[in-house]
């Protein structure tokens, strides 16, 4: 299950750095990427953790939106602090097995519930199995897997901070390139994001964790 739980992550890793490079080439702009983001065919070993991951560096993590402008959009996975990969690696580790009770681990590593709808919910597997086409669960186990895979942003100060996927939920998306609108419809149905496009809001799924790694929303 470790080499299981290692691939999911590594594949992350991997649709980053590509969306990273789609997204920038429009702006002229250079990502930067870690050597084993940029092509190396170096394995990484199945006990290596999310966490064992090169040190964030300082000056990307602790960028927050200036008032009155819109995030920087951040695709680093390395830059994050360590208990939010650590929480990401729990979360992609529960999605990828395909079964949402494996979720219920994750709820009880974390301070407190996640949130999952405007209102209280006391089962939030419940919850999504309701919501879900299915009964299963497993398409919103797919969607947390997709948004995860996309950039993010640091929003907030201090201890009201809070790193945020999709990157949309923080942008207008009236001002999108082409290329974050091939991003866009990655992880949204062409029906709900042109609306969403025409409003300029994004109203699908996003999660949000804080810097020391709680989990605080997965929500539409």
């Amino acid at each position: 299950m470790n080499r299981r739980n290692s691939f999911v992550m590594i594949a992350l890793l991997a649709l980053v750095a590509g969306a990273a490079a789609l997204v920038y080439a429009q702006h002229d702009e250079a990502v930067p990427q870690h050597p084993e983001q940029a092509g190396s065919s170096e394995t990484l070993k199945p006990d290596q953790a999310v966490s064992e991951l090169p040190a964030a560096r300082a000056e990307v993590t602790e960028t927050a939106a200036v008032p009155g402008q819109a995030p920087k959009v951040l695709y680093d996975f390395n830059a994050l602090p360590d208990p939010v990969k650590r929480m990401l690696k729990q979360i992609a580790a529960a999605a990828e097995s395909g079964d949402i009770e494996a979720m219920r681990p994750v709820f009880e590593s974390n301070e407190l519930k996640p949130m999952v709808a405007t209102a209280y919910v006391d089962d939030p597997i419940a919850f999504w199995k309701k919501a879900s086409a299915d009964g299963s669960g497993r398409d919103v186990l797919a969607v947390m897997l997709n948004v995860m895979s996309t950039g993010f942003v640091r929003v907030g100060q201090g201890k009201d901070a809070i790193y945020v996927w999709p990157y949309f939920a923080e942008i207008d998306l009236a001002t999108l390139t082409p290329a974050q609108e091939v991003e866009l419809y990655r992880i949204v149905p062409p029906s709900l994001a042109l609306p969403m496009k025409r409003s300029g809001k994004y109203s699908y799924y996003r999660l949000g964790i804080s810097p020391t790694g709680v989990w605080q929303y997965f929500i539409q």
